[in-house]
């Protein structure tokens, strides 16, 4: 029961950062004013959101079954 709690902690915490991470990569992209900015805004930033969000719902509907 502890080793299925921790998993799904560990899943969260991992999401968490991805997001975290995209957060600052598309604020530092409004910050700077380049045309190439727009670019890593949406494919670098919004990877790292896209895979947070993605891996926050995979790790809230695939909680392991106990074992008796």
């Amino acid at each position: 029961m502890i080793s299925r709690a921790d998993s799904i902690e560990k899943r969260l915490q991992i999401a968490g950062t991805l997001v975290i991470i995209g957060l600052v990569i598309e604020a530092l992209c409004l910050i700077w004013g380049q045309p190439i900015s727009f670019v890593i805004f949406v494919a670098v930033g919004g990877l790292f959101l896209f895979a947070g969000v993605v891996l926050f719902l995979f790790s809230l509907v695939s909680i392991p079954q106990a074992q008796d």
